[in-house]
C-alpha cells in the first residue's frame, strides 16, 4: 500500500515538473512602479543556472535576501514550482532570489546542486551593490530535495547564510535510525543516485554522512516544517534533526504538522494561510 502511495506521489510531482517545463526560459526584465523582477538570471555557463530576482521598491535593507531552492527527488523540478512562495515574500517586501540548478543525473550528484548554490550566492552578491540589498545576507529556504541541499549549504556556509527554512526537507541518509527504517528501503535507490555511491547498509560509505544534514549543523538557525503523515520524507526525518539541534543549542523550531503529508502548502490551502506561511514570513523578518 505505502509502495503505491509514493509512487502516485512520484507520479504528481513528475506531472507538475512536466507542466513547469513549458514555461519560458527567456531573459526578461519587468520594471513596475513598486517592483523589479529580473526573470531567468544567467549565474553560470549550464542551462539551468539561471534565477528570476524579485526586488521590491521599498525593503527594510536589514532583513536578509531569501534564497528559494525548488524540489522534485533532485532529478527533477523548476523554480517555477517555488513561484506561490517567492510571490508571498514580494507581496511582503522581502527581496528574493529563486534558483534553478544542475539535476541529479549520471553526471552530476547532489555536490554539483552545491555548487550550482554557491554560484547563484556569487551572482546575488555582485547584483546587490546595483540593487540596494546587503551582501552575504541570505535566508536559504528549500522544500523537499530542495531542503535537503538549502540545509547543507547553509549548514556549510555560514559566512553566507544567516537562516534556513526547510519544508519538508530529509536529513539523515547513514544512522541506523535510516538505514534499519522501511523507509530506507524505498528511498535509498533514489539516494544512492543523489549521493553517487552504492547503498550498503552493511559497509555504508562515508560519503551518506558527508550528504546527512545532521552530521553538518552549525549554528544557523534552522525553521522546519514536518508532516506526520509524510511517505516521501517521513517523520523521523525532521524529529532527528529537532533533537540534534536542541542537543548542540542551536536556535530552531519544528513546525510538526498532523495529519499532514508532503509538501502540504500545494494541497492545503488552511495550512498554507494559517500555519505555513505566517511562520515563513516571522523567521524571515525576527
Amino acid at each position: 500500500m505505502k509502495k503505491s502511495i509514493l509512487k502516485y506521489n512520484l507520479w504528481t510531482i513528475g506531472l507538475f515538473s512536466i507542466v513547469l517545463t513549458s514555461c519560458s526560459s527567456k531573459y526578461r526584465v519587468k520594471v513596475g512602479q513598486n517592483e523589479k523582477k529580473i526573470y531567468n538570471l544567467k549565474y553560470g555557463d549550464a542551462r539551468q543556472q539561471t534565477m528570476d530576482v524579485f526586488i521590491p521598491e521599498s525593503f527594510d535593507k536589514e532583513i536578509p535576501t531569501v534564497i528559494i531552492v525548488h524540489g522534485g527527488a533532485w532529478k527533477m523540478g523548476r523554480k517555477e514550482h517555488m513561484k506561490m512562495i517567492q510571490k508571498f515574500l514580494h507581496k511582503n517586501s522581502i527581496p528574493t532570489a529563486n534558483i534553478n540548478y544542475r539535476l541529479v543525473n549520471k553526471k552530476s550528484t547532489y555536490r554539483q546542486q552545491l555548487e550550482d548554490i554557491g554560484l547563484a550566492v556569487e551572482k546575488i552578491n555582485a547584483l546587490a551593490k546595483e540593487e540596494g540589498f546587503k551582501e552575504d545576507n541570505y535566508i536559504i529556504l528549500g522544500e523537499s530535495s530542495g531542503g535537503h541541499i538549502s540545509m547543507l549549504y547553509g549548514y556549510n556556509n555560514p559566512q553566507h547564510i544567516k537562516k534556513i527554512i526547510s519544508l519538508s526537507g530529509p536529513t539523515d541518509f547513514y544512522t541506523e535510525n535510516y538505514t534499519s527504517s522501511f523507509y530506507s528501503k524505498y528511498s535509498s535507490p533514489t539516494i544512492q543516485e543523489v549521493v553517487g555511491e552504492k547503498f550498503d547498509r552493511k559497509n555504508l560509505s562515508v560519503e551518506f554522512k558527508k550528504a546527512s544534514p545532521i552530521a553538518n549543523v552549525s549554528n544557523v538557525p534552522t525553521l522546519m516544517f514536518q508532516g506526520d503523515r509524510d511517505i516521501l520524507v517521513n517523520k523521523k526525518q525532521g524529529l532527528v534533526l529537532d533533537s540534534v539541534l536542541t542537543e548542540k543549542g542551536i536556535p530552531h523550531q519544528l513546525i510538526f504538522m498532523k495529519n499532514t503529508g508532503h509538501i502540504p502548502r500545494f494541497f492545503s490551502k488552511k495550512k498554507r494561510a494559517n500555519i505555513i506561511f505566517p511562520n515563513i514570513l516571522e523567521w524571515v523578518k525576527s
